[in-house]
């Protein structure tokens, strides 16, 4: 089945691609309807959720202390962007099954093992990318999941955790927020290296539009506003006034009543065309994308690690 915009008169029913998508199984059909959701009805709401969901990962000490580490995502910022949002975007374009999705998978999971992450947290940062753009959408999309939705997104994450060789994933949406929920109140804490990873996002994300269009402080507290508070204690960060929080909530309700009364979107949106996304003006092969260590440049410890990540 083929996700359209058919037109209503001259203007496209604004609600008619989520009624389509309701008409889909999410058992089978996941990918479509996550790609649809992705790619047409949230594309920078999922953009921006899964790029606030990196900051989460850093509040888990034992994540943020091995980014730091490697030194990728504080030496190399604006590339391990990238790359981390082109990999997952290659599965997505093309799907599971297609062998520039394998190639994508397996890059990933080359990288993985060359540090010695456990199943848990690596399962952790699966439960991210399907809560945070979830309960994004849920208070600031122009329009809120259907159930379906909401399965076809833990669905396709599932399949994703599968091919990363993750064990004891979640089986729903809601035991997918369970978990984040569970495991964030367990293992929040404020760890230096968690804390410089996020604070070169940080400084990356005032660079993204419309970000750039203010004055860096500005961007800095709009950015530091939507994140909640046990998020902003774990690393370290002030907690913003009343008012700033007020004005950023604000203003991303106000763009989605702008977005509710825009015209249908017909072409998907393309990571790769995102400004965000600046390493590869000239394209790229998936399959150099990332890290290539010769050897792991993190001690094991010996920890319950997966062994396909």
């Amino acid at each position: 089945m083929s996700i359209t915009a058919p037109t209503t008169g001259i203007r496209p029913d604004r609600y008619h691609r989520r009624d389509e998508l309701a008409a889909l199984d999410p058992a089978t059909d996941h990918v479509e309807i996550y790609r649809a959701l992705s790619g047409l009805e949230f594309p920078w709401d999922i953009q921006q959720a899964l790029s606030m969901a990196l900051f989460r990962t850093y509040a888990v000490p034992s994540i943020g202390r091995l980014l730091a580490d490697t030194g990728e995502f504080t030496e190399r910022t604006q590339k391990r962007y990238d790359d981390t949002g082109l990999i997952l975007d290659t599965v997505l374009a093309n799907g599971f099954e297609h062998a520039e999705g394998r190639a994508a998978i397996r890059r990933m999971n080359q990288m993985h093992r060359s540090y010695d992450i456990s199943n848990d947290d690596l399962r952790y940062v699966l439960c991210t990318f399907v809560v945070v753009p979830l309960r994004w959408v849920q208070r600031w999309g122009w329009r809120r999941h259907t159930e379906v939705e909401k399965v076809a997104t833990a669905n396709y994450y599932r399949e994703l955790g599968k091919h990363m060789g993750i064990r004891d994933i979640p089986e729903t949406w809601r035991d997918f927020e369970n978990l984040l929920d569970a495991y964030e109140a367990e293992h929040f804490g404020y760890d230096p290296g968690g804390r410089a990873v996020a604070d070169a996002t940080l400084d990356l994300a005032t660079t993204f539009p419309p970000n750039d269009r203010a004055p860096r402080a500005l961007s800095r507290a709009f950015l530091l506003a939507l994140l909640d508070e046990p998020l902003l204690d774990a690393l370290g960060y002030p907690f913003p006034s009343k008012p700033v929080r007020m004005a950023a909530d604000a203003a991303l309700r106000a763009r989605a009543v702008v977005v509710r009364r825009m015209q249908v979107r017909t072409e998907p949106f393309s990571l790769e065309q995102s400004p965000s996304i600046r390493s590869y003006p000239d394209g790229f092969d998936v399959r150099e994308l990332g890290t290539f260590p010769a050897t792991c440049p993190v001690p094991h410890g010996g920890r319950d690690r997966n062994p396909a990540g």
